[in-house]
């Protein structure tokens, strides 16, 4: 019994993979018979891959990569110091906390770093020139403008600072985003490292270069300041505090100079004339001395500070010509379109080969 059934199931498999090898053949036999069709779309994808790599503009990327270094915002060991800064009202602590080295990479995308970079003047083939222009002028024919003559007419002051009227405040903040969407890109290649990466993509060469280096420039500077902001304070009021103090000690030594010289031949019973200014600046002199002398080391140490808490940014690779370029070469875009055609048709044969035996089964 258990042999017939055997027989059987082998029997089954058999017309099966015949069943199966038959059909591939009707199926092949058919795409055959439609080799002009086949031909045509073939040729069709080839011509629309060669239109497309024609009209294709080529796109151009500038890379920057730096290494950044944050600064130490804790005060390191000058943490025990800082009672003495008390005394007049400075924290020589660290004044960065706020802002931590990945907030760098979000400095790039806002629009106070993309618009000030748009406004920055460049020399582009010995002529100066505004970003923000550079960039209209290739961009022109793009859906990012209307065809209104105030939108393709407007340009920027070379002078001008900043936007003055509407229509360029609108036409900044549409530069503005298309660039955060499709131009720029910061990121980090390796999590564990403080190496970033900032990629411009622009199908104007000049402006793709010019524009990422100012962009870095920009951010890096803005990222310094701010991260020394409090420090770099502290050290300034301190040093006007030292001037200060060292003054009024000098002044104090030349007033008990001053009284001596008043009275040269003074009489031995009136020394309250010569004793009491003398004395009086001499204190005046020594106090301001210890004060100076505390101001001096305070002074010193939030210079310390000063330095420890600046980011070190060393910049390890920035954009050079030619830039890299990515395009589609006429023959890629041949093949390319040429395959993708006939796969598609021989797809659309297919569906309908098997749909025609649905049907005819039925």
């Amino acid at each position: 019994m258990k042999e017939g059934m055997t027989e059987i199931k082998k029997e089954a498999d058999e017309v099966s993979l015949k069943e199966l090898i038959l059909k591939l053949r009707a199926l092949y036999s058919y795409i055959i018979s439609k080799w002009k069709v086949v031909f045509i779309f073939v040729i069709f994808g080839c011509t629309l891959g060669f239109l497309y790599s024609f009209l294709k503009k080529k796109i151009y990327t500038s890379t920057t990569t730096f290494a950044l270094e944050s600064g130490d915002s804790s005060g390191g060991g000058l943490g025990q110091y800082s009672g003495l800064a008390s005394m007049v009202g400075i924290d020589i602590g660290g004044g960065g906390g706020l802002f931590q080295g990945d907030n760098i990479i979000e400095l790039y995308k806002s629009r106070t770093m993309i618009g000030k970079t748009l406004l920055s003047k460049v020399r582009i083939n010995g002529k100066e020139q505004l970003l923000i222009n550079r960039y209209l002028e290739f961009n022109r024919a793009s859906k990012l403008f209307t065809n209104s003559d105030e939108f393709n007419d407007i340009t920027f002051d070379l002078n001008s600072n900043a936007p003055k009227t509407r229509a360029q405040d609108s036409i900044l903040s549409m530069v503005v985003n298309a660039i955060n969407k499709k131009y720029l890109s910061v990121t980090k290649p390796d999590k564990k490292l403080s190496i970033i990466k900032v990629d411009v993509r622009a199908t104007d060469e000049f402006f793709a270069k010019e524009f990422n280096e100012q962009i870095v420039k920009n951010v890096n500077d803005f990222y310094i300041k701010t991260k020394t902001k409090k420090s770099l304070q502290n050290v300034q009021i301190l040093q006007q505090k030292t001037d200060s103090v060292r003054s009024v000690m000098n002044g104090a030594i030349y007033n008990a100079a001053v009284a001596t010289d008043v009275t040269p031949n003074l009489n031995a019973v009136r020394q309250t004339q010569r004793v009491v200014p003398v004395q009086r600046s001499q204190f005046t002199a020594e106090t301001n001395k210890m004060v100076l002398i505390e101001l001096l080391k305070n002074l010193e140490l939030s210079k310390i500070s000063l330095r420890k808490e600046t980011p070190l940014i060393q910049l390890i690779d920035s954009p050079v010509f030619p830039l890299k370029k990515d395009y589609v070469g006429k023959f890629e875009g041949i093949v390319v379109g040429g395959v993708l055609s006939g796969f598609l048709i021989v797809f659309l044969l297919f569906v309908r080969f098997v749909l025609k035996n649905i049907i005819l089964r039925e």
